[in-house]
């Protein structure tokens, strides 16, 4: 399988859903303490009708999103690479035993870098996670360059 590197295309699996060209890929299911992502058969955009069915919650905490790569203008991007995949790869434990049915794959900075072993953990990845645990806190924040 050939990974395709259009970088206008590459989306980040991580970002917000305020941000342009924001799609909703995956719902956000099980418990407060081990959510699990469940991924959509096919990104939907993030339109306003789609954010105040999310209320009084906020959208980050209902779906998983994704939208362009920013690259150079993210805190996690070194310049070549994602730091936050990387650190999703090596500090997550795995979720899963076999690759999840993820509608964005081809497109995912995150498999594009790191391969399924991003995937393998990446279910467990909420965006707004206010009862994320001390190691989920640790790899979401962005480390210094060079680190």
């Amino acid at each position: 399988m050939k990974h395709h590197q259009s970088s206008e295309k590459t989306l980040c699996p991580s970002s917000r859903p305020e941000l342009p060209e924001s799609v909703a890929f995956g719902v956000v299911s099980g418990t407060v303490e081990e959510p699990h992502v469940t991924y959509l058969k096919k990104p939907q955009p993030i339109t306003e009708e789609l954010i105040v069915l999310t209320a009084p919650v906020t959208p980050a905490e209902v779906f998983r999103t994704a939208s362009p790569c920013a690259t150079n203008k993210c805190q996690h991007f070194d310049g070549s690479h994602c730091r936050l995949a990387q650190r999703v790869v090596e500090q997550l434990p795995l979720v899963e035993d076999k690759l999840p049915a993820c509608p964005i794959r081809r497109d995912c900075r995150w498999f594009q870098q790191e391969g399924k072993a991003a995937c393998m953990r990446c279910p467990q990845v909420i965006t707004d996670n206010y009862n994320a645990s001390e190691l989920v806190r640790k790899v979401s924040m962005p480390t210094a360059i060079g680190e």
